[in-house]
């Protein structure tokens, strides 16, 4: 297993060996140009967002993740056949969500994105903080794997092992942790 570098300039990734990916931990190594996609996955499962919620971002699939740009602000994608797809992102909405829901504001610009996703029949959606190199290796699958209008049997079983792979390394984040505390020593 190796690690990622961010190209900040480029807007692009490359492997890294274990020796470069730290030397680019560091805030403003290679003169900021240079960041390590770190290996942080998180979620806020103590509270789910509503279908509601999620309607209001727009979003025209079940799965997106949304990238902080320190080049060009926020931005909303979904992977398809056409590999990374940007959509139009309503940012009131998304501002108004983040409040809400801090997680969703805890993503490290340019390394870190925040994956979303929905089931069409689940009345809440997941939310999780994940490295911006998985969301590309997803986008990466399905546009390998994506047949006909809705993606077909082999795309539907990837995305359910990526989601499988995501919930199962991570962890509930520290703010969320800290309102159960909270909810249980008050209850």
């Amino acid at each position: 297993m190796h690690g990622h570098v961010a190209d900040l300039e480029q807007s692009s990734l490359a492997c890294a060996c274990r020796a470069c990916y730290l030397l680019f931990t560091a805030a403003q190594a290679g003169r900021g140009r240079y960041r390590s996609v770190p290996d942080r996955y998180l979620r806020d499962s103590s509270r789910p967002m509503s279908a509601a919620e999620w309607d209001e971002l727009q979003i025209p699939v079940g799965l997106a993740f949304f990238l902080n740009s320190s080049e060009r602000g926020l931005g909303g994608f979904y992977p398809s056949p056409a590999g990374a797809t940007e959509c139009t992102l309503d940012l009131a909405a998304w501002e108004r969500l983040a409040a809400a829901y801090p997680l969703l504001g805890a993503a490290e610009p340019d390394v870190e994105a925040v994956l979303l996703c929905r089931d069409s029949h689940a009345s809440e959606a997941e939310y999780f903080i994940v490295p911006i190199d998985v969301c590309y290796e997803l986008a990466g699958r399905m546009r390998m794997l994506w047949k006909g209008f809705d993606g077909g049997s082999e795309a539907r079983a990837s995305i359910e092992e990526f989601l499988a792979g995501v919930r199962t390394r991570a962890r509930e984040s520290p703010a969320s942790q800290g309102a159960v505390r909270t909810e249980a020593e008050h209850g």
